[in-house]
């Protein structure tokens, strides 16, 4: 699409989340429903830029301390020992556990650092009302919708040890406090993920949804 084709919303259609069905809502109507599934429909995600923001500010304050706590603790008879993520990834590189250390290295740091940059990167050019590199960026934005998931790799690694390994009074595992601001990390970009409205991208600088004009038919 270039910078100069219309939107969806310059020709007065809502697209819907849900089935994907184009529909025009009532005239003068800023919202509607889909007439083939009866989901709310919006042209544009209120606020979604700000909240967007808030969320990655959120996830980016808790992902210091989620790699700089310990995510796990070890209790054994005679010793008691805390391992962040970053330290885990060390214990498990082995000729036999590398591919594992890597897996966690990427879901647990690689990962969401790269998820926070790349939401931070839409949100900034959507507020500078960049047209550019448009398709790019909704590609950008898919990759991060779809890889997000993965995220809880290193969670559930840890939940399961400390679920499994309970050999009481030789051996513990207990779950450590950068486990919590872990998972927060991963629930806020999620929900960043979410707050994002990836057709803000093409929408033309300076101008607001609420300041566009809809012309229905």
């Amino acid at each position: 699409m270039s910078a100069s084709s219309p939107t969806a919303m310059d020709l007065g259609l809502q697209g819907c989340p849900v089935c994907s069905l184009v529909s025009r809502p009532a005239p003068g109507a800023r919202k509607g429903r889909c007439p083939r599934c009866d989901e709310p429909l919006v042209f544009r995600k209120p606020a979604s830029v700000e909240r967007t923001l808030a969320y990655l500010t959120a996830a980016a304050i808790c992902y210091v301390p989620a790699n700089l706590l310990p995510v796990m603790t070890t209790l054994t008879a005679g010793s008691r020992e805390s391992d962040t993520i970053l330290q885990g990834v060390v214990l498990l590189w082995s000729p036999t556990g590398w591919p594992l250390s890597l897996i966690v290295l990427f879901a647990s740091v690689m990962i969401p650092s790269a998820k926070i940059a790349a939401l931070l990167y839409l949100v900034f050019t959507v507020r500078r009302g960049t047209l550019a590199s448009g398709a790019q960026r909704v590609r950008l934005y898919r990759m991060v919708e779809l890889i997000g998931r993965w995220s809880m790799v290193d969670v559930f690694v840890d939940t399961f040890t400390v679920a499994l390994v309970q050999l009481q009074p030789l051996m513990s595992v207990e779950p450590g406090p950068g486990l919590l601001f872990f998972a927060a990390v991963v629930v806020l970009t999620m929900l960043a993920v979410e707050s994002f409205d990836p057709r803000l991208i093409w929408d033309a600088p300076g101008l607001k949804p609420a300041q566009r004009k809809v012309q229905h038919a």
